[in-house]
């Protein structure tokens, strides 16, 4: 299933005009109208126009940047390209874009700097890296960040301007903040538009800088971000909190702040998915008399049989002892793989009985005939890791 960002072509970190402006050109590359009904042409436009359902939607975006394609289950877009049929895409984009000229979809609509504050551009997001224990992906957790990110300039009040004055309008495109361009081709007659060179398609220009920030409007600052990890995420999940990112220039809104989740690595467990697994050491006495042993848990400890005659290798379940599953109920399981300790020194009395043990136990058998009938050490883990 393919990432909804790639498919568009933009960064993840990408604003809602760059993923409108994006989808529109894709689209009308793409359009059934312009391929003669080809089906490679047919199929990146339904996939274009899903991932752009996805993308454009705060909520449905929000969902499928933390969990991926699994967090936007019963969310009607985004349960795979599969679920998303061609009549869908050409509904969605006539929707939103049948209302405009053939040369504005070639064109690429209106970049950063239309009339109505269209000029003013998002700050930049920022990454964060936050380790966890498997502790707390089993509980989830609160934490508070410390994020250094650019704020509002204090001298101008950020709007890049000495005094705070207010910025004009640009005389080259009017304050539109974009310059179109009509040019006729094979096509027929087409209207280009492209960010004005003179204000960089904010449609503002500053008379006099502010001095402190250079007429950018910004400085640097510290704050702190309260973050909620969920119970259950996994190293590479990433949460991500709107509107905390950095400042824009001369006034535009703040970006996102993406948190990695990074999950350090516990020595008493290996992790599959939700479930956890943890090799426990036994003597040969315990093996062979059986015995009732405690084992660590995410949570704390358990207490796990050895019955009489367990073989070296042998996989004991704790049901809903592992990690929760995230975004749905239940817990994973615990398996515990019994491994018989052979010790590397003896002391002189234990190997006086050991000798004498060795006298009269029975040789072992050319195969393991019961361990074949159960299924064999290796088919054993397999049934463990398939359960």
């Amino acid at each position: 299933m393919r990432d909804y960002y790639e498919v568009l072509g933009v960064e993840r970190g990408a604003d809602a005009e760059a993923i409108k402006k994006t989808y529109r050109k894709l689209a009308f590359e793409n359009h059934p109208d312009r391929n003669g009904g080809s089906k490679e042409a047919e199929e990146r436009f339904r996939q274009a126009t899903e991932a752009y359902e996805v993308l454009r939607d705060p909520q449905k975006r929000a969902a499928y940047d933390r969990y991926g394609h699994a967090g936007l289950k019963g969310a009607g877009a985004g349960a795979g390209f599969g679920g998303f049929d061609f009549s869908d895409a050409l509904e969605i984009f006539m929707r939103d874009f049948g209302g405009f000229g053939f040369g504005d979809l070639f064109g690429g609509g209106h970049p950063a700097g239309g009339r109505g504050g269209r000029g003013v551009r998002q700050g930049s997001d920022i990454r964060l890296r936050l380790p966890l224990t498997l502790e707390e992906v089993a509980s989830g957790a609160e934490k508070t960040l410390r994020v250094q990110a650019l704020d509002p300039c204090g001298e101008c009040a950020g709007t890049g301007a000495e005094g705070g004055a207010p910025p004009e309008a640009c005389e080259t495109c009017g304050g539109n903040g974009e310059v179109r361009r009509v040019q006729r081709s094979m096509l027929g007659q087409l209207m280009t538009v492209t960010a004005c060179p003179t204000c960089d398609g904010e449609g503002r220009v500053i008379r006099d800088r502010c001095v402190a920030c250079a007429g950018q409007g910004v400085e640097k600052g510290e704050t702190s971000l309260d973050v909620t990890v969920p119970p259950g995420v996994s190293s590479g999940d990433y949460i991500t909190v709107r509107g905390k990112g950095n400042v824009g220039r001369r006034g535009g809104p703040r970006g996102d702040v993406y948190v990695v989740l990074e999950v350090e690595e516990d020595p008493r467990f290996v992790r599959d998915g939700a479930d956890i697994y943890h090799e426990l050491p036994v003597t040969y006495c315990q093996a062979v008399l059986g015995d009732r042993v405690e084992v660590p848990t995410v949570t704390g400890r358990a207490e796990v049989t050895i019955s009489p005659g367990t073989q070296s290798g042998t996989m004991l379940r704790i049901q809903g002892a592992g990690l929760p599953r995230l975004q749905e109920a239940g817990h994973g399981d615990q398996l515990v793989r019994v491994v018989v300790w052979v010790p590397t020194e003896l002391s002189p009395e234990q190997e006086k009985l050991i000798r004498q043990l060795r006298d009269v136990e029975t040789d072992a058998p050319e195969s393991m005939e019961g361990d074949r009938e159960a299924g064999g050490f290796w088919s054993r883990v397999r049934q463990a890791f398939s359960a």
